[in-house]
């Protein structure tokens, strides 16, 4: 595991293509996992690197506080994608194991584990076929039109919806979007999405967007809908 040197440019783009699928580096919320990562890189990834830049700002927001977030800070290397190499590592690969291993029988007897098997898959049927069977409790869901603002004309509004659509969160789905003019040449983004009321309010909606701000100057809430 690992996502390589995080001072290099090679080492973000491997942390950004990580985030793109996830929200922090472990877990559904900030960890002493983000907060070792956060330590190991010394600039702030630039706008191209959208994933990556939007969890920076995010995990920056909690500086005073990281010594409280929970976990435990494991080494560098331990976090990240498979098959990458942590080049900020001295640790060397763990030696092969003899060859007096080789007679241990790998396999062992299938027909002990049978009858096991079986009956734990029964349980694990029975316990989804009870869960299903109920009725499943009322969620509370809004659905949201942003108007997201760019600074200028020259602002690049395909990449600023990429870095919108970028921010992904448990109770969050995005939804259509379009182009609106505001004056002068330039193009305000409008964005549909449904949030969970319980889990995504739009005051975090606005930190997380904002935080691209070399290229969002503002985001306003233009209808608000109860589902």
């Amino acid at each position: 595991m690992g996502f390589g040197d995080l001072r290099s440019a090679s080492g973000l783009k491997v942390l950004n293509g990580f985030l793109s699928e996830r929200s922090y580096i472990e877990g559904y919320v900030p960890s002493q996992a983000d907060v070792a990562v956060f330590e190991a890189i010394s600039a702030q990834p630039s706008a191209d690197l959208c994933h990556a830049l939007r969890w920076y700002n995010h995990i920056k927001s909690y500086q005073s506080q990281k010594s409280s977030l929970p976990g435990v800070k494991k080494p560098l290397g331990q976090y990240g994608p498979s098959g990458v190499a942590d080049t900020t590592s001295g640790s060397a690969p763990p030696a092969c194991k003899d060859d007096d291993d080789d007679d241990i029988d790998l396999f062992g007897s299938d027909e002990e584990e049978d009858a096991d098997a079986a009956r734990l898959k029964e349980e694990r049927l029975a316990e989804y076929a009870a869960r299903k069977s109920k009725k499943p409790a009322l969620i509370a869901k809004s659905s949201l039109l942003l108007d997201v603002k760019p600074w200028d004309d020259e602002t690049d509004m395909s990449k600023l919806e990429e870095c919108v659509r970028s921010i992904q969160m448990d109770g969050l789905v995005w939804g259509h979007s379009k182009l609106l003019p505001v004056g002068y040449g330039i193009n305000k983004l409008q964005i549909n999405c449904v949030v969970e009321d319980d889990k995504v309010g739009t005051d975090l909606l606005e930190e997380q967007i904002s935080a691209f701000e070399d290229l969002v100057q503002s985001m306003d809430v233009a209808a608000f809908n109860k589902i």
